[in-house]
């Protein structure tokens, strides 16, 4: 018995101490604070060259300056509606098949909001046909501040590549504008 109390006093010595240790150490024990989701309404155009139209799968990357990046896989599968490229009015809330030639979709997807406005987007097209978006537009509906400029593409998308513009962290020099190169690693 006498021993089973030398065991779980030096138990409870070893837990006050590390538990000492991690309050000294600066670590917080509370759980993490979770990120709040947000809505963001995602328009892209499909211009109306020959060929512009694609059923492959599209993917989508986004982000802003503080490393917030948003992944969308299979953006296909979330479209919203087709709305009129000239007028912003809904034509139709029917489903039917995203990225034809001359017209323009919108989808919406929620995930982790941004933190700044929205300032690199990328596309990846996976499958054979091509495809040739004219620009991509991204809203917060949560905070319109933090929505995208345009992104404009108006040429066909590489397969099997991350596409797209960054305009995060330029810089202006006497040569043009320097920007920090992004690298991803391991992301399919």
């Amino acid at each position: 018995m006498e021993m089973l109390m030398k065991i779980i006093g030096g138990q409870l010595i070893f837990c006050c101490v590390f538990f000492h240790v991690l309050v000294a150490g600066g670590e917080s024990l509370e759980a993490p604070e979770l990120k709040k989701n947000c809505t963001y309404v995602i328009t892209i155009e499909t211009t109306c060259t020959w060929g512009a139209e694609t059923s492959n799968l599209v993917s989508l990357r986004f982000g802003d300056t503080n490393s917030n990046g948003i992944l969308v896989r299979h953006l296909n599968s979330k479209h919203l509606r087709k709305v009129d490229p000239l007028d912003p009015r809904v034509l139709d809330d029917m489903p039917r098949k995203p990225f034809q030639a001359c017209m323009v979709d919108q989808f919406e997807v929620t995930a982790p909001c941004v933190e700044s406005p929205i300032c690199y987007l990328y596309l990846k097209l996976v499958g054979n046909d091509d495809w040739r978006p004219g620009f991509a537009h991204i809203q917060v509906l949560e905070g319109s501040h933090l929505g995208s400029d345009y992104f404009y593409f108006r040429r066909f998308v590489p397969r099997h590549v991350w596409h797209g513009s960054d305009v995060c962290d330029s810089e202006v020099t006497p040569f043009g504008l320097k920007k920090k190169k992004k690298v991803y690693v391991n992301i399919p």
